[in-house]
């Protein structure tokens, strides 16, 4: 069911290190107006409905099915929300779970931890977020990253991200860091959007003057999710296993991570930190994600081969068609069931079409 892309020896060293090992799921949310771009994403049919995307996914993913959540999930333009995924792995085995408010327009409803940042503006002004913040985003991921690994020494952190919008906050993080990223990332589309965001990504960049630290490039056009990832991973990994679980969005982040370990002077523990994904995303032919991770060294990039070709629901079947692909960590999580009880493709869908159909029979 796992898939290696990238760095085939590191990746499989770090797949049999944690075989059998519990997971804990860290979300991390955040929002940038780069999402209210008619078009630029499909996580929502509307720029107003993705306005509640992660609020809805967070509620979802701590609560499950109920018969009046204070914000439902949105319509999408076709398929099911990626936090069915997350939710039916992280309910089956009662994985700790944690939720980081990075920047929303509004708190979660759900517990969380608040780490003091904003929503980002939108990429193409070239300042979408204070420096100060990024800088204090950045604290409070390193801080996390330490705390969940104390707390859970016999585990491995599972990071995963709820950002609208994200993948071309990535794209411009990427490009910014001198990373030929353009028509390799991927995006919630079934076709990426390639043109729109090179535009985009390109009249955020023109504002500056290249290079910047990785701080102030997180600033000028990233969202708050990548510096609290990246700090999360940073600390975490100095003791425990890390799975960046995501794909364009936590490449982005893994390239961050490399970046501030030179600008900062850190000796990264970068054996202990793989990205993973889906099969929708890894495969996706509109975009190239492994010639990407390619070129991202020391981080390999896994994924899980979950398909929902056989589904009985068509909400999952289009995934097959290259809607929705990955989110709220449904990639990693998938490859974490099957590193903890051995799960395989009929477990894991099954679980899966279990809460759809809870859902559907409200």
């Amino acid at each position: 069911m796992i898939e290696i892309h990238t760095e085939p020896l590191q990746a499989q060293q770090w797949l049999d290190r944690y075989r059998g090992k519990l997971p804990v799921f860290a979300c991390v949310l955040g929002f940038t107006d780069t999402c209210l771009i008619p078009g630029i994403s499909a996580a929502g049919k509307t720029p107003e409905d993705r306005r509640y995307t992660a609020i809805a996914d967070a509620e979802f993913l701590a609560n499950g099915v109920q018969l009046q959540p204070d914000y439902p999930l949105p319509l999408l333009i076709a398929g099911a929300s990626p936090v069915y995924i997350s939710r039916s792995i992280v309910a089956a085995f009662d994985l700790p779970l944690y939720i980081f408010n990075a920047g929303l327009p509004i708190p979660p409803t759900v517990p969380h931890l608040d780490l003091g940042g904003i929503p980002a503006a939108c990429l193409t002004t070239g300042a979408a977020l204070p420096l100060e913040i990024v800088e204090h985003l950045y604290q409070q991921g390193l801080n996390w990253g330490e705390k969940l690994a104390t707390l859970h020494p016999d585990s491995y952190l599972v990071i995963g991200e709820c950002v609208v919008g994200g993948t071309t906050t990535a794209l411009s993080l990427l490009a910014g860091l001198g990373i030929d990223a353009l028509g390799k990332v991927n995006s919630s589309h079934p076709v990426c959007n390639h043109h729109q965001k090179a535009e985009i990504v390109a009249q955020g960049l023109s504002h500056l003057s290249l290079p910047l630290s990785p701080f102030e490039l997180v600033a000028a056009v990233g969202d708050p999710m990548q510096i609290v990832v990246a700090g999360m991973a940073i600390s975490a990994s100095r003791s425990t296993g890390v799975l960046l679980a995501g794909g364009t969005q936590m490449l982005a982040v893994a390239a961050l991570i490399t970046e501030i370990g030179l600008h900062q002077h850190l000796e990264l523990n970068t054996a202990q930190i793989v990205v993973g994904t889906t099969a929708w995303v890894a495969g996706d032919r509109s975009g190239d994600t492994v010639a990407l991770s390619e070129l991202i060294p020391y981080i390999p990039l896994i994924s899980t081969n979950l398909s929902f070709a056989d589904s009985q629901y068509p909400q999952l079947q289009v995934y097959e068609q290259g809607f929705v692909k990955e989110g709220v960590g449904a990639g990693g999580l998938a490859i974490a069931a099957s590193l903890y009880q051995n799960w395989g493709q009929v477990e894991i869908l099954d679980s899966i079409e279990q809460l759809l159909s809870e859902r559907f029979s409200c």
